[in-house]
């Protein structure tokens, strides 16, 4: 692979970030990371994942690009009518895929990949399957790599760096769902 492949990586969050990362500068991709992801709720949560990639992507000389496209009504919108699993994740992660190929093609990067591939909780075909779909329909590739593989130790390190580790995915559905199961 010829070096310094650049790739915008679509970032969920900092703890997903760690391995990813790690993995495709090994692999000699030069990162351009997009944190695109109005489908986090509430506020609070919102600011507590951005913050908490800020700091970390500053520690990792890692630059991110934050869209400023916050608002839960993009997340409605996407996912329509599809309220439950697995049609609204997949539309969701669709929504984010397809904006993370926009922004890669306006600053001319023809690859794009997203940290969602390390964790185990998400369906890893799907994921693949909503990223080449964004890609193809932007004329790019998506680089497709399952990270899950380096989970644990991107857990490791996210707790001996005090990062802040949310308990749901990110929308209000999972944060209920999360809610539940804690539950019972």
């Amino acid at each position: 692979m010829p070096k310094n492949v650049p790739l915008v990586l679509h970032i969920c969050c900092a703890p997903c970030l760690i391995y990813p990362l790690k993995k495709l500068r090994e692999q000699d991709f030069d990162i351009h990371g997009f944190f695109y992801n109005p489908n986090i709720h509430p506020c609070d949560e919102y600011a507590l994942r951005e913050n908490t990639l800020k700091e970390f992507s500053r520690r990792a000389a890692c630059r991110v690009n934050f869209s400023t496209e916050k608002s839960e009504s993009l997340f409605d919108a996407a996912i329509g009518e599809n309220r439950d699993k697995p049609q609204r994740c997949f539309s969701c992660w669709s929504m984010r895929l397809k904006k993370t190929a926009e922004y890669a093609r306006s600053i001319d990067v023809d690859t794009i990949s997203t940290t969602l591939l390390v964790s185990p909780y998400q369906d890893q075909a799907m994921v693949k399957k909503a990223g080449e779909q964004a890609a193809a329909d932007a004329g790019l590739k998506f680089y497709y790599y399952d990270f899950r593989e380096g989970y644990p130790e991107a857990v490791r390190i996210s707790k001996q760096e005090g990062l802040y580790r949310q308990k749901y995915c990110g929308c209000r559905f999972s944060r209920e769902e999360r809610r539940e199961k804690v539950k019972s």
